[in-house]
């Protein structure tokens, strides 16, 4: 059985700053199972046993290679999207995160051609298809 496409799959998204109004995103690469090339802010699923605020930390050092140095919940998403060809479902906790800049890299150079810092103002493009809803849902606490 599948997460999100034979049950409702659970995961993290997180939205990592500085402090100082830049937030870090990731290029999908072309080994991502979907939405390759598209500008995400990072995310990972909740496994059976695992809390949730372990799996924001343990997400955050893997893809980042940094602590979180404190986290605010934003709130959840119900996820609906389709994957080739299949309907996915996920519920998405939403957090943003600070983190330490100094210590950020490409923790997972398999699965993100870039991770890069950018403003509000100054997305790249393409965005993943989720991430145009987050900030406008959560725009005035980022």
């Amino acid at each position: 059985m599948q997460k999100g496409v034979d049950y409702i799959g659970n995961a993290v998204v997180y939205f990592c700053h500085d402090g100082k109004g830049n937030f870090l995103l990731n290029k999908r690469s072309q080994n991502c199972r979907d939405e390759q090339g598209t500008w995400d802010p990072g995310g990972g699923g909740i496994e059976l046993n695992d809390s949730v605020i372990n799996t924001l930390k343990k997400e955050i050092a893997e893809e980042y290679c940094t602590d979180v140095l404190s986290f605010e919940f934003l709130g959840y998403r119900d996820v609906h999207r389709e994957n080739a060809g299949k309907k996915t479902h996920w519920i998405a906790l939403d957090f943003k995160v600070l983190i330490d800049p100094d210590k950020v890299a490409n923790g997972e150079p398999h699965k993100f051609d870039a991770v890069e810092w950018f403003t509000l103002d100054n997305l790249p493009s393409p965005l993943h298809s989720q991430f145009p809803n987050f900030i406008k849902l959560y725009k005035e606490y980022l």
